[in-house]
């Protein structure tokens, strides 16, 4: 059985068009979302994937109607495959159940997974040139200047004062001051 999955957004008038090609490819039950550009969630996809069962192929205008990104599309196609159920993109002729079609999902994958490998090296050299120049990441110490943290850890270790006033003077939590003086005094 085919099974249709339309998607548009509020900006796109292709809903017509899309319903018209999978009319045309003979699909009996057609599902569709309304996507705005805020919202991820498409019931339709998840209900037209709930409908299908092994031997079924669920068709699309376009590529781009199936998944958000290619590692979407990717999940998208290898849980049809792994549950028996072809995919057909009408506008680029993919059609799964064919060895044609096969080949294209493969370097989709592969082009899916170079994606990933080039996003990550380019994660971990903008990182590596930010070590490089003295950035470490993560949120500025409270207390900026190690003599800051000095004094905190003296008074602290001079119990002159309560821990509410000491933090309140140094305008530091409870948790932050503990850690100061934890990192000075690491446990045996």
């Amino acid at each position: 059985m085919n099974v249709g999955y339309i998607r548009v957004s509020k900006h796109e008038q292709h809903e017509d068009l899309q319903r018209d090609a999978l009319a045309a490819a003979k699909c009996e039950k057609v599902f569709a979302d309304k996507i705005s550009g805020a919202t991820a969630s498409r019931k339709g996809l998840e209900e037209a994937l709930a409908y299908l069962r092994p031997g079924d192929t669920l068709v699309v205008w376009k590529l781009d109607r199936a998944g958000r990104s290619l590692n979407h599309l990717m999940e998208l196609l290898s849980d049809l495959q792994n549950r028996d159920i072809s995919f057909t993109s009408l506008t680029e002729q993919i059609d799964t159940s064919t060895p044609s079609g096969k080949l294209i999902f493969h370097l989709l994958g592969a082009l899916a997974e170079f994606e990933r490998d080039l996003i990550r090296e380019r994660t971990n050299a903008g990182l590596a040139a930010a070590r490089a120049r003295g950035n470490v990441g993560g949120r500025p110490r409270k207390l900026q200047s190690n003599a800051k943290v000095a004094l905190a850890r003296q008074l602290f270790a001079s119990k002159e004062h309560s821990i509410p006033e000491l933090c309140s003077a140094l305008g530091i939590s409870r948790a932050t001051l503990y850690r100061y003086v934890k990192e000075a005094n690491p446990p045996a």
